[in-house]
């Protein structure tokens, strides 16, 4: 069973980027996430990666069928 709740190492390897840029994702609100604990660590629910990863899939498609209607009519 995946646990629910994943740090943001887990994050930064699931999604192959830098330690930093998790954190930034957390830090500007993209990537919901919880303080926890006495060194109020951060925790990403594994629910909200997905969703997160779900809406970057989306914005990429979008990006993409709006490229492509405009290439060409330059």
């Amino acid at each position: 069973m995946a646990p629910r709740f994943l740090t943001l190492t887990d994050v930064s390897e699931i999604l192959n980027i830098s330690a930093p840029q998790a954190y930034a994702l957390v830090r500007s609100g993209e990537l919901p996430a919880i303080q926890i604990g006495g060194r109020m660590q951060w925790r990403v629910e594994s629910a909200e990666l997905e969703r997160y990863i779900e809406r970057m899939y989306a914005e990429t498609r979008a990006r993409n069928a709006h490229g492509a209607s405009s290439e060409g009519s330059g």
